[in-house]
């Protein structure tokens, strides 16, 4: 617990806790979103299964990335979930979305 405090710059173990909590509660979250949005697309566990998984993370990801802030946000640590979502999306080349 010590090194994730110390890597991301984090002053407490409740800290931690609440940053861990709104990890776990966005996944879950998100991955309970995915299924009614690729269903209201018209994308069911009926189709194949190359076709349903691929659509499923496609979706899964921006709703993930929305909620984290959301509920980072909620829980009161938005600053630290902005600058994670900032860092996470440059990584992946989408960093120009946050260049001011």
């Amino acid at each position: 617990m010590e090194k994730l405090k110390e890597r991301w710059g984090l002053t407490s173990n409740r800290q931690l806790v609440v940053i861990l909590l709104v990890f776990a509660i966005t996944g879950s979250t998100a991955a309970k979103l995915a299924a009614p949005v690729t269903a209201m697309l018209g994308i069911t566990p009926q189709h194949e299964w190359y076709i349903y998984w691929p659509a499923r993370i496609l979706f899964l990801f921006p709703i993930y990335q929305v909620l984290l802030v959301v509920i980072g946000w909620i829980f009161g640590q938005f600053e630290f979930f902005w600058a994670f979502e900032k860092k996470m999306l440059s990584r992946l080349g989408l960093g120009k979305l946050f260049k001011e």
